[in-house]
């Protein structure tokens, strides 16, 4: 058969029209410019501001120096004070930011041990950067204040040694770490000697060296938990593990109470070191203002500085960039700083020679005193020079003119910085993640203002790397995520279809299963196809419909196009290999085998025999891919005597590592998509739902508004919901849930429970996808938005269908949103994403939604007050008419009447606010002013709306539509709100709905007949499927064609077992004998009919799944019975509960209207503001505006700016994302997209090389590869030297 199957069946028809399938909407090319361009810029930004930060404190460090003019003596305490502030503005920011979290997340108390060990260490750090900083390093040369920063890392090497010593585990690391405290300990040697052979009577000078260098001795204890993490982890002892889990879980409170002891301690220090060197802080309130002003930038430079150096520095690992972009640029800012310092000292000195026009040499000591001690103390003039003196001066208490000092003073300074660089060498090859959280990045939040690139480079997560303990994380790492693609159909269109189709085909050939390169996931595509059957034509026996038909055509299709990606002009196979084909208790399932070796099964649901609609659709993959595959697995092996402990383990790490695609039947998405998604669960273990931007495709007006609607509600709404706390509602049309989130308590259980209810038939069946999400944020599970990762899928295109969708998605969204509200006290305490603020953001954004319809009537009031410049009051009732007339209709008339009237008065909406804009634009500019209120609100909307588009540049074409979408709202908030809140009693889906045919149509008796009367029925049942079809001997094409259409004589002939496999072999004509089939057979014969490439097997379920969908259909998805009385009571109770909550809505807005109307009527507490023109100059005129407009656009105001704010924020972490996605990009498929290129190229004229150019599909894309442990390098040091080269 397989020979047979390679064979070219038609070469007469090689011609094949082939949809597209490259990614046509992600600019690859412009992407990878995008990135190289980042991280050269963050390259450069991490280095120059950390040359900012360094050479900023070092100048308040020299205008601290007690010979430093450019101060006076008495002015010195400024300059401490600043330096003091330097050393605690980290803390702070540490304390406000674990005081948010303590507040509004997790916070434990620590033990008391755990409190003292921290505190002990913390008050060692603080007192000697207060002592090194403040005391010791003023009264130092600038060389030496330079590089003695860099020694604080010599207890970190020492531990660094002990750590791996400790766990008995040697390696390449370990000579380095010995090394650099060796080194350090020279440099040290080397700077003693400097200061102290320079007068060894000098007992002030001795007191400052042994200050400096006691002092960053005890700073160096500041990353202490780096290294007694890895010895807590590779000891023995419970005493550390507990500990150090202690440490671990109560950080928040650990760091509030350590950066209190920061502030104090060098509060203490500041204020006693002061007066003991004979200072007064009275002088800081009178200090003149250009030397205050000069501090002030100067300390102002470094605390902004220090900041956004250490946010630079962690996007940098995060951007898979360690080496380019932090490890190199922080290694050279010390010797930039150095040059920065010491280069214009050299010049000056130069300068100093040429002026004394001499030819007597003039050595360093003589500069010293003729040119800088005895320079004038006046700040007349430019600031550059006095500041070159005071450097200068800080090296002329050092006889320079001596070749011995100099080579002391340069042979300590290199001793420190190669001790920092051998210290953290270990850096070169450290292992990050696709996406790293910052915790797993830095052994501590706090960064050091005053030396910025030690803290960042030694506080770099220390691992001990070992040939054992690499291949323990590989084989941790090698566990493949299972992922299954769950996509659930109805009335599809054939297009509609292939999309999706094409798009797992594609992933099929992204991660083959059958040779894979890859092990980082597996996957299934499952296909759950609602009311799939229909009665046949002269009996009762169910067939496949037309829509079912055309998917399997459309797999088959699709199948033959990527099977021949890669074939020759004859080697084109036309044929697919044999599928399978079964009955199940709930319909039929085919399952195809793609070209790569991963499974497409297609579920074919009967509404008589299991129950539709697309919740149901969910709840049957959830218990069936979850329930029966996950879990029933290891029930058999605990029958089996396996522990009990060790399979709760198994299972946990399965749920975890088991995610659920869901999507629709018209999605179309790429792989990258899908990867840039599993990012997300991988990394983060608390979220449970995370979703890509979906794209509406189609055409006409009705797409474009929702183009525009869906890019703002993306741009800006899910972006501050994932910034400020947790995305709603994850769309059921391109999502990815983590298995271990859906089986939670309250989660899976409770998404299957049947609505009963009136409000339930609204939270729960017409709102699916955000009932859901209610439920995982409930259970504490958060949901994150994923802008980088793409999809799309067809929107309504029809004025009607559009209004019928939302007419589900309203009143479903107000009842979820609502329902969290309600629970915000109990979400807040187990969500740590769902914050009390964010619920206030909330409950803002609900308020409002819900006086959205009062709100247009007051903005179209305004807009007839403008244009027919008639009292607002006036207006405001004229504006109220129309939507008070649709509403009562909406009560008497159906909904399709509704629909036509709601047309009808967009279309005038429209033209009234195109007039509107048009008249306020014309009035700007003849009253040549922009201050105005609609003038500022056109204005800065427009600004932001423009500003978003440009930092979402592959979507700003989409500004274009931005027009329509103004003209529309009066449709869509005031008409749609209406339209859905009358017709929230009509629970119906109101999309893709189709009429049954005559023949097909079957009452309600007939469907839901009851267990007796289906087993009297069945022998009737056995008798029709016998006469359904019948097979000739020869597969002759005229032949079925011409069987199919005769209808089969009734013979008396023993039924064949459902399952059995007829053999499809030619026969003898003598041994010739007519078939009959079960209804499978019949599928079968009609499935093989649609097209000559595919042939199907008949296969059957096992026994134990055969019986899990009998006791699922039982329990959960029995369909319905149509029972007459218990609809009418529904539909009775919808209506009074559409009526009690359409009277709360339209009488708040009335009470809004009523109120708006009052203040303009009576003209109470209006304020007036004066008209100004562009030159602010007053017009003469005034406007005026109400105290309750004044507050509701000030809070809408705040909303937008808080959305655009998280909107920023947003771009700047999908940046870094997309940028970490394609740095691991492994070389292996670069090579072959390589070898592809160079093939495709080769004879452009041949039909084969026009095959080969479509295996390029998604090349670009398809590249980009994400490990399970998100990695591409080599954990061996060997391939990691060999990385070395790229930088």
């Amino acid at each position: 058969m397989e020979e047979a199957n390679r064979e070219l069946k038609r070469p007469w028809d090689t011609c094949r029209e082939v949809p597209v399938i490259e990614d046509e909407h992600t600019p690859w090319k412009l992407l990878k410019l995008l990135k190289i361009i980042a991280l050269f810029a963050v390259a450069i930004i991490v280095f120059g501001l950390a040359i900012c930060s360094k050479a900023s404190f070092l100048l308040l460090i020299t205008l601290s120096h007690e010979e430093s003019k450019t101060l006076q003596a008495e002015q010195k305490p400024l300059t401490l004070l600043c330096i003091g502030c330097s050393l605690i503005a980290p803390a702070v920011l540490l304390m406000l930011k674990s005081f948010w979290k303590a507040c509004y997340k997790s916070s434990k108390l620590p033990r008391k041990s755990s409190a003292a060990l921290v505190l002990f260490f913390e008050f060692l750090v603080s007192v000697g950067l207060a002592v090194l900083t403040i005391v010791a390093m003023p009264h130092l040369d600038i060389v030496t204040n330079v590089t003695i920063l860099n020694s604080v890392a010599v207890l970190s090497a020492f531990l660094q040694a002990v750590a791996q010593c400790t766990a008995k585990r040697m390696n390449i690391f370990l000579l380095p770490s010995i090394m650099a405290s060796v080194v350090m300990v020279v440099g040290y040697c080397l700077f003693v000697v400097l200061y102290i052979l320079k007068d060894p009577t000098d007992v002030k000078t001795a007191i400052w060296v042994g200050l400096a260098v006691g002092g960053s001795i005890l700073v160096s204890f500041n990353w202490w938990e780096n290294y007694f993490r890895v010895i807590c982890v590779n000891s023995k002892s419970n005493i550390l593990k507990n500990l150090f889990e202690d440490l671990t879980k109560s950080q928040n409170m650990l760091h509030i109470m350590s950066s209190l002891l920061r502030i104090v301690v060098t509060a203490c220090v500041l204020g006693a070191y002061v007066p003991l060197a004979k200072m007064d802080w009275d002088i800081v309130t009178s200090i003149p203002s250009r030397e205050t002003r000069i501090v002030v930038i100067i300390i102002g430079v470094q605390l902004i500085s220090s900041a956004l150096c250490q946010w630079f520095a962690l996007a940098a690992c995060k951007m898979h960039a360690v080496r380019r972009c932090f490890i190199v640029p922080l290694y050279l800012a010390s010797l930039a700083v150095m040059v920065l310092f010491i280069v214009p000292v050299i010049l000056d000195y130069q300068d100093h020679q040429l002026i004394l026009n001499t030819t007597e040499n003039i050595n360093f000591t003589r500069y010293c005193v003729d040119a800088v001690i005895v320079r004038n103390q006046s700040l007349s003039g430019n600031l550059f020079p006095h500041l070159v003196l005071d450097v200068a001066q800080t090296l002329c208490f050092l006889d320079l003119s001596n070749t011995a000092n100099i080579g002391l003073l340069t042979g300590a300074a290199a001793s420190w910085w190669i001790g920092l660089v051998l210290a953290t060498i270990h850096i070169w090859f450290f292992k990050i993640y696709r996406i790293q959280k910052t915790q797993d990045l830095f052994g501590r939040r706090l960064y050091e203002g005053a030396f910025i690139e030690q803290s960042l480079l030694l506080n770099t997560r220390f691992n001990i790397r070992t040939r054992k303990s690499r291949k323990k994380q590989n084989k941790e790492d090698a566990t493949p995520a299972l992922i299954y693609l769950c996509a659930t159909m109805w009335h599809e269109t054939y297009e509609e279809m292939m999309n999706i189709m094409i798009s797992i085909f594609r992933l099929d050939q992204y991660r083959p299963k059958t040779e894979p390169k890859f092990n980082d996931f597996t996957f299934e595509a499952h296909i759950y196809f609602d009311d799939a059957f229909e009665n046949a034509k002269g009996n009762q026996d169910r067939d496949l419909n037309t829509y079912a038909k055309d998917l399997v055509q459309i797999i088959t299709e699709v199948y033959g196009i990527f099977t021949n990606l890669d074939k020759t002009f004859f080697g084109v196979q036309q044929q697919i290999p044999e599928q399978s084909i079964i009955e199940t208790p709930y319909g039929a399932r085919l399952v195809v085998e793609m070209p790569h070796g991963n499974n497409i099964v297609a579920h074919f649901k009967d509404k008589q025999k299991i129950r539709n609609k697309k919740r149901w659709s969910q709840v049957m993959y959830l218990y069936y891919l979850l329930g029966f595959k996950l879990m029933t697995k290891y029930h058999r092996r605990w029958k089996m005597g396996e522990k009990e402990t060790d399979l709760r383990t198994n299972i946990k790490r399965e749920k975890h590592n088991t995610y659920l695609l869901a999507l629709d039947g018209d999605t179309d998405f790429q792989p990258a998509a899908v990867m840039l998604l599993i990012d997300r669960l991988k990394m983060y273990p608390r979220v449970g739902a995370a979703c890509g931007r979906i794209h509406p495709t189609g055409s006409g007006p009705a797409v474009w508004f929702q183009k525009f609607e869906y890019a703002v509600s993306h741009w800006l709404q899910k972006t501050a919901e994932h910034v400020f706390g947790s995305v709603l509602c994850s769309p059921g049309c391109f999502s990815l849930f983590r298995a271990e989130a859906l089986m939670d308590d309250n989660v899976m259980k409770k998404y299957s429970t049947t609505s009963t209810e009136p409000s339930q038939y609204i939270q729960y069946d017409q709102g699916e996808d955000r009932w859901l999400c209610t439920l995982l944020l409930k259970q504490g599970w958060r949901v994150e938005y994923n802008a980088a990762s793409d999809a799309y899928t067809n929107a309504p295109q029809d004025f009607k269908e559009l209004y019928n969708q939302r007419k589900r998605w309203g009143p479903s969204t107000m009842a979820n949103v609502i329902d969290l509200l309600g629970s915000t006290n109990l979400v807040s305490k187990k969500n740590p994403s769902m914050s009390k603020p964010f619920m206030f953001y909330q409950l803002f954004a609900m308020i409002s939604a819900i006086l959205a319809p009062a709100t247009i009537c007051l903005m179209v009031a305004g807009s007839l007050s403008f244009i027919l410049d008639i009292p607002s009051a006036a207006a405001l009732v004229i504006a109220v008419i129309p939507p008070a007339i649709y509403l009562g209709l909406c009560f008497k008339l159906k909904a399709d009447t509704q629909i036509i009237i709601a047309a009808v008065l967009s279309i005038m909406y429209a033209f009234l606010m195109m007039v509107v804009t048009m008249s306020i634009i014309a009035s700007m500019v003849k009253e040549q002013t922009i201050l105005t209120p609609s003038s500022i609100f056109i204005m800065i909307m427009s600004i932001i709306y423009i500003v978003t588009a440009l930092l979402h540049p592959q979507e700003l074409p989409l500004l274009f539509y931005g027009l329509l979408y103004i003209i529309c709202i009066p449709s869509a908030y005031l008409l749609l709100t209406i339209y859905s809140m009358v017709n929230m009693n009509s629970v119906s889906w109101g999309t893709r709905e189709t009429k049954p045919t005559a023949e097909a149509a079957t009452t309600a008796a007939a469907i839901q007949q009851t267990k007796s009367q289906k087993a009297k029925n069945t022998f009737k049942r056995l008798c029709s499927q016998m006469k359904c079809c019948k097979k000739s001997n020869q597969r002759v094409e005229d032949e079925q064609l011409t069987r199919r259409q005769e209808i089969p004589e009734p013979m008396q002939l023993e039924p064949q077992p459902q399952n059995s496999i007829v053999d499809d072999s030619p026969q003898n004509e003598e041994e010739e004998e007519t078939s009959f089939y079960t209804p499978v057979q019949c599928w079968k014969a009609e499935l093989e009919s649609l097209s000559n490439d595919i042939q199907l097997q008949v296969d059957s379920l096992k026994e134990d799944e055969e019986r899990f969908w009998k006791e699922l259909i039982e329990k959960y998805l029995e369909p319905l019975q149509n029972d007459k009385e218990k609809q009418e009571k529904t539909k009775n109770e919808l209506q009074d509960l559409r009526n009690k909550i359409n009277f709360s809505f339209f009488f708040l807005n009335a009470l809004w209207l009523v109120a708006a109307f009052v203040f303009q009527v009576f003209k109470v507490f209006q304020i007036q503001f004066d008209i100004v023109d562009l030159n602010l100059n007053k017009t003469g005129k005034q406007f005026q505006i109400e105290p309750m407009s004044l507050m509701f656009i000030l809070g809408f105001a705040i909303s937008v700016f808080l959305q655009f704010i998280g909107m920023l924020y947003h771009r700047i972490m999908t940046l870094i994302h997309y940028v970490a996605f394609l740095e691991t990009e492994p070389k292996q498929q670069k090579s072959a997209r390589t070898e592809s290129d160079s093939m495709s190229n080769a004879d452009s004229s041949s039909r084969s090389n026009s095959v080969t150019d479509m295996s390029n599909i998604s090349q670009e894309e398809s590249e980009l590869y994400l490990s399970d442990g998100w990695s591409t390098e080599d954990d061996s040091l060997e391939d990691s030297v060999d990385e070395t080269q790229e930088t």
